[in-house]
């Protein structure tokens, strides 16, 4: 099915207005989900647990993974009527009968569904990171603005009560002074995740919809599916994968928009086969009193990941698991002790309340918790950690101006070219 550009502007204009009303707590919520993966389905099927969730469509380019979504969709047994199945997610967004989707895609398809959902009326639950690029970040923050549609990131630890408690207690001063926070995703992937030639695709996946607004490229099956994480073209590695979830939280914690400066350094040193993102990365972020640092390592596990934040009272480890915190021993002249003991907390459920979290503010039209500037700032910090390792210099933010100082270079890494005929908005 083809889709006249005037037509679907114009049916998303008239959708827009028709959903301005705000729901009640009973009404049905009309969901479709875009890009029927593995993030994809695991959205779904927290979304089919709540009563309110009525299945409508499901869209990916790729059938089997069609397929699983159609399945999970039945089996929920909330349908209204069958279940409508799409390779083309305008189909999905033109219909009226849909309140909300869900953009389960790769980073490169996020801002694209995004920002034309808006348009047509629709409210938008968006994998994290929310962009591929800083501009297509602040393009979808205008689209949920301009349209006053709802839109949550899915970084879930937001949503994590286990996490706005140590929020609480760091902005509280229970940790002291704080001057550093460590973050990290460490792990042993070694050797890699194997190679694979070129070839013709397979017949079940439509390789050019999939590529959409990314460069031409031959199909390879190690581009697509779960490792597309690793290749610039459509992310952005550990830093956009798992930074994204950490360093929104420390964004919160510390009350922080943007940084002032970042430097960054790493490379692939040591895994094999397919791939282009780092498998060692270390980014120094500055802001005015503290400072942030970001690892990614891929080739030894001899540290732990999460989040470590240093104050001068005490010390806190933070992951999804829970929360510890140790007290710190002064041994400066006239020292008297913060008296900090341990304490430990459990980790908390964050994945449905994220879920439900959302659903709750498509009814009463409240920002939701990762609201889709939060995402978009984090995802800033992200891209910053990568431009800046992958140009080998220090970069300078101007965050009023969402700008590099002074590196005209550097500022054209903020976007990227999209194929035709993709545009953006």
């Amino acid at each position: 099915m083809t889709i006249d550009r005037r037509t679907f502007l114009s049916s998303a204009a008239m959708t827009a207005a028709s959903y301005q009303r705000v729901m009640g707590a009973n009404d049905k919520i009309r969901v479709g989900l875009i890009g029927s993966g593995g993030q994809g389905r695991s959205d779904w099927k927290l979304f089919l647990k709540n009563p309110e969730v009525v299945p409508v469509a499901v869209c990916d380019v790729y059938e089997p993974n069609l397929k699983l979504g159609l399945a999970l969709a039945e089996q929920a047994g909330t349908a209204s009527g069958p279940v409508a199945s799409y390779k083309d997610f305008r189909q999905v967004i033109e219909r009226k009968d849909i309140d909300a989707v869900i953009v389960g895609t790769p980073d490169h398809w996020h801002a694209i569904p995004t920002i034309a959902a808006c348009q047509a009326g629709k409210d938008v639950y968006c994998e994290k990171p929310l962009s591929l690029t800083v501009r297509e970040g602040r393009a979808m923050v205008d689209a949920a603005r301009k349209y006053n549609r709802v839109v949550q990131t899915g970084s879930q630890q937001r949503s994590g009560p286990h996490y706005a408690q140590a929020v609480e207690m760091i902005r509280g001063g229970k940790l002291g002074k704080i001057a550093q926070v460590q973050a990290s995703l460490i792990r042993n992937a070694m050797p890699g995740w194997g190679t694979a030639v070129d070839e013709k695709p397979p017949s079940d996946l439509d390789w050019e919809m999939w590529l959409g607004p990314a460069p031409a490229r031959a199909y390879n099956k190690m581009r697509c599916l779960y490792h597309f994480r690793w290749w610039w073209d459509y992310s952005g590695g550990q830093m956009t994968n798992f930074g994204a979830h950490d360093i929104d939280i420390v964004r919160w914690a510390m009350n922080a928009d943007a940084p002032q400066a970042v430097a960054a350094f790493g490379g692939r040193y040591c895994l094999t086969g397919a791939g282009e993102t780092p498998d060692v990365q270390e980014v120094l972020y500055q802001f005015p009193d503290w400072v942030l640092t970001w690892t990614t390592c891929e080739m030894n596990s001899a540290r732990k990941s999460g989040i470590t934040v240093h104050g001068t009272n005490a010390t806190m480890r933070l992951t999804r698991g829970g929360i510890e915190i140790n007290g710190e021993k002064w041994s400066g002249l006239d020292a008297k002790q913060p008296g900090v003991e341990q304490q430990k907390y459990p980790g908390t459920e964050q994945h449905s309340a994220h879920v439900r979290n959302f659903l709750d503010c498509v009814k009463s039209r409240k920002k939701p918790n990762a609201d889709v500037e939060e995402g978009y700032k984090t995802a800033v910090m992200c891209h910053l950690g990568n431009i800046s390792m992958r140009l080998g210099r220090s970069l300078k933010w101007d965050a009023a101006q969402e700008q590099i100082v002074g590196d005209a270079d550097a500022n054209r890494w903020l976007t990227k070219e999209y194929r035709k005929p993709w545009k953006l908005g």
